[in-house]
């Protein structure tokens, strides 16, 4: 007798032979019975199952896991970029090397360290009252230093001086300054500081060849505004002679578009490849004229350090001394004709 079916149930298929139990994938033939049970479906398939479709794992994934590596072929993750792959390996492995520092490029930045503020007590003379002098004032600008213990300033930022300090960068300490020479024409002045703790930790500034039209420069210094080191760029404007206002000169002078404040005399002008190119001295004051400074190119600087070292001070530039002389020799040669007629 057979026996009898239970109410609401499907007698139960038997399973096909070619599923296992160690998660190792095979493709069955295709079964008309849907009683196949999900744990080992086949991906491909169209069925809808509840939930999130769940990835049978093979052997080569369950390998891959474990030693810690991921194969492209089963993953769905594209490649990451990386700037750089290696070369040695399996082909589909991405290696990500650290960047190469020495690729990298580094703007140059300025020696601003060897910057100084230039703290100056002025004492000008009394020509109407020649014994005695008028009433002293103090002034502060900036200097950079050179090779040999030497700083460069502007020659009307110490100008009638009765005590120089200068102050380095990040230190507030004043070291007592000598002045060493003075050029009136060319506007430079040179100092240096007996106290060896002043030199301590500072490299002394290079000079760089004459700029061209449209170089950048960077003018570094200690103007007014503020107690701290101020930078400001800009380029080469314009090349031609000058006339320099502290010495009534005309001389090579360079016009730039940064700005130039009352302060920054004395202070170096850089290149971009950290070179001092000039020192600004002067700057243009209209209501009609923006951001016009002027700088003494490197050509005068050396005239005036190269006669300091050559002859222990400075003597001034050759056609300024051969004017003098001839002005000089007119002078007398007039006085010596009016004189000899006049009696």
């Amino acid at each position: 007798m057979p026996e009898p079916r239970k109410r609401g149930r499907k007698p139960k298929a038997p399973e096909t032979e070619t599923l296992t139990m160690d998660y190792q994938y095979t493709n069955p033939t295709p079964q008309n019975d849907a009683t196949v049970t999900d744990t080992h479906h086949n991906p491909s398939s169209p069925r809808r199952t509840r939930g999130r479709a769940r990835r049978a794992l093979t052997e080569d994934d369950n390998n891959n896991n474990n030693n810690g590596n991921v194969n492209n072929s089963n993953s769905n993750i594209g490649h990451l970029a990386s700037p750089e792959r290696s070369r040695h390996g399996d082909a589909n492995e991405i290696t990500i090397l650290p960047p190469r520092w020495d690729s990298v490029a580094f703007k140059a930045v300025p020696s601003m360290d060897a910057v100084v503020k230039v703290f100056c007590v002025h004492t000008e003379p009394n020509f109407s009252l020649p014994w005695q002098r008028k009433r002293q004032y103090s002034s502060s600008s900036s200097g950079f230093i050179v090779g040999g213990r030497r700083v460069l300033t502007n020659a009307h930022s110490v100008e009638h001086h009765t005590q120089v300090k200068l102050k380095k960068r990040g230190s507030d300490t004043k070291y007592l300054a000598t002045v060493l020479s003075i050029g009136t024409e060319c506007d430079i002045a040179m100092l240096s500081v007996n106290d060896d703790e002043f030199w301590e930790g500072v490299s002394p500034v290079e000079f760089g060849d004459l700029p061209a039209l449209q170089d950048a420069v960077t003018v570094v210094g200690y103007p007014i505004g503020g107690d701290t080191i101020s930078v400001t760029s800009g380029v080469v404007s314009r090349m031609e002679m000058l006339s320099y206002a502290h010495g009534s000169t005309e001389l090579l002078g360079l016009q730039i578009d940064a700005a130039i404040n009352s302060g920054n005399s004395g202070g170096p002008a850089f290149n971009d490849k950290d070179k001092c190119v000039g020192i600004a001295f002067q700057s243009l004051k209209h209501e009609d004229v923006e951001n016009i400074g002027y700088v003494i190119p490197t050509p005068v600087i050396m005239h005036f350090i190269q006669d300091y070292e050559r002859n222990g001070a400075y003597t001034g530039i050759f056609a300024c001394r051969a004017l003098y002389v001839f002005a000089v020799a007119f002078f007398y040669c007039t006085a010596s004709f009016l004189f000899t007629f006049g009696s």
